[in-house]
């Protein structure tokens, strides 16, 4: 006969292992979504900004920001697409070309961008590619635009394309990266990043100072206009008021106010 205290853990250990795959299966799931957009048009405006949020998130995330940039007088359009299933080249045009077009039917003659991590090089690749005739200004948070070391340190390890997916594979910094093959930016945009990093255990993996996903420095890309750092990690940038603050001001201006 088992003793008491064995089948106890035994069963204990089985709740908490089918705890973490259901865990996990709802993490996935939630990323996993099909291509959707949240659309707040606003009548007296002829400016849409289009939100694109980064790897292993929803819509959900830049749900702040897009309330405040309707309350500031924009029309936008919240683009939710599946960031884990597929490479950059098949969901740059899936989300970017959605948020493109809901503008445009909204009669949006001038399209800005407010972009999270990944959703930055989606558009970078999508208007290397198709350039966009209304493109005006671009705010990026957290974007690897050098990629990240992240990536090239934990692409090999067990279950990384699980998390990660083949998009968020593609953005190390090796010359055949995506991020690498990308050249300078042709619009104007303000680059926010944070040091603000709650991940003690990523961060060690970066060279320089971060946000936990990006270092300070892989943010950067020749052409922008303008650039700040915050203090606030790379999973709550979007939803610091500072940060929202600033957006705001570069869409109405071109440029930061700098103040936090």
């Amino acid at each position: 006969m088992i003793p008491f205290a064995a089948r106890f853990a035994y069963r204990s250990g089985r709740r908490a292992a089918a705890a973490g795959i259901v865990a996990l299966s709802v993490l996935l799931g939630a990323c996993a979504t099909t291509p959707r957009t949240d659309v707040e048009p606003v009548a007296a405006s002829d400016e849409c900004v289009v939100l694109l949020h980064g790897l292993n998130r929803s819509w959900r995330a830049m749900n702040k920001m897009a309330g405040a940039l309707h309350d500031a007088g924009f029309s936008t359009v919240n683009v939710d697409y599946p960031s884990q299933a597929a490479p950059v080249e098949e969901l740059a045009p899936m989300a970017v070309d959605l948020g493109v077009n809901q503008c445009r039917a909204s009669g949006a003659t001038r399209i800005d961008f407010v972009t999270h991590s990944l959703g930055g090089i989606l558009l970078r690749y999508r208007q290397q590619q198709q350039p966009i005739p209304e493109l005006d200004r671009v705010v990026m948070l957290g974007p690897p635009n050098q990629g990240s070391e992240v990536i090239d340190k934990t692409r090999h390890w067990p279950g990384a394309k699980i998390f990660s997916g083949e998009a968020g594979l593609e953005l190390g910094t090796d010359k055949d990266s995506i991020p690498a093959q990308l050249g300078p930016v042709t619009f104007e945009l303000g680059v926010i990043a944070g040091v603000g990093t709650i991940n003690p255990w990523m961060s060690a993996m970066l060279p320089n100072e971060d946000d936990g996903k990006v270092t300070v420095e892989s943010t950067k890309v020749k052409g922008m206009t303008d650039f700040m750092i915050v203090d606030s990690s790379h999973r709550y940038l979007m939803a610091s008021d500072t940060v929202i603050r600033n957006t705001i001001e570069f869409l109405r201006f071109g440029h930061f106010s700098h103040q936090p």
